[in-house]
């Protein structure tokens, strides 16, 4: 069976200069910024990002479940939104494997519901929430191939020569 797929790009560098329809956020549940690339896409995007953000609805606490992702218009970014997406805390949250898988594929959903072409991505949960890289990227990869998504013009940004490294094997093994 021949079929396209979407050609994926990674690139060591800063998401918050992605020019781009939507750039992905790692974000936390509360979706209100913080440190990573969520805190340094919430100070590029400028602060009615925050005031966007603070408009989604909180249910039992939270703005935005783990493995799941909101969209909001992207303030100062070269983008026209952020899509706030939401992994998981890896050794804590449960099923993380399939958390991982779902917070990509609801921001690559979201971005196919918006109109959107090309979308800027980063290692979702291998900051602070530990998830371990080279299974993060499989996961991450594997997600973004599907079909659903075949349309989209995809780029990882990452953050250390090591994770391009890790990333550029998980990627290499999938082709």
């Amino acid at each position: 069976m021949n079929r396209t797929v979407n050609p994926i790009q990674l690139i060591k560098g800063d998401i918050t200069n992605a020019n781009v329809d939507a750039v992905v956020n790692a974000a936390s549940q509360q979706l209100l910024g913080g440190g990573g690339v969520d805190g340094a896409i919430h100070r590029a995007a400028g602060s009615d990002l925050l005031e966007f953000c603070k408009q989604i609805p909180v249910v039992d606490g939270v703005r935005c479940p783990a493995g799941e992702a909101r969209i909001t218009p992207a303030g100062k970014l070269d983008a026209k939104f952020v899509i706030h997406a939401v992994g998981p805390v890896y050794g804590i949250d449960a099923d993380p494997d399939m958390l991982l898988a779902s917070a990509y594929r609801s921001s690559l959903s979201l971005a196919l519901e918006n109109d959107c072409k090309s979308v800027a991505l980063p290692a979702i949960s291998c900051g602070v929430y530990d998830f371990p890289w080279d299974k993060a990227a499989a996961i991450a990869l594997a997600a973004c191939r599907e079909d659903a998504f075949s349309c989209l013009s995809l780029t990882f940004f990452l953050f250390s020569n090591e994770m391009m490294a890790v990333w550029s094997q998980a990627l290499a093994e999938l082709d």
